[in-house]
């Protein structure tokens, strides 16, 4: 496994475990204010990238993540890929972020 592939596991586990422990904070609430909760502190604090990573994970399955991120998700702002964002600017994309938000 080369470092990148090492790097890139890493990060995913740990926005998996800091969503996890995110949503073990707020089981102690009503389950409509936990999912309020877990998405707000998300929404607030995670960069899009973070949060853009978070749903790359949660499209491929939600297997390590806890009920209350997953419910959610459903709140979460998802980010736009760096060509939409590019293309809104009236910028012309980079080919490999085109080819990237096609995945």
């Amino acid at each position: 496994m080369s470092h990148d592939e090492e790097h890139v596991t890493s990060t995913a586990e740990k926005l998996v475990r800091m969503a996890n422990q995110i949503a073990a904070f707020f089981h102690s609430k009503p389950r409509e204010e936990g999912i309020a909760g877990v998405a707000e502190h998300i929404n607030k604090f995670w960069e899009p990238r973070m949060r853009r990573q978070l749903f790359e994970m949660l499209d491929a399955g939600t297997e390590n993540f806890d009920d209350l991120v997953i419910a959610a998700s459903a709140k979460i702002k998802r980010p736009i890929s760096p060509a939409e964002a590019d293309m809104k600017l009236g910028l012309t994309a980079f080919p490999a972020d085109i080819a990237a938000s096609r995945k």
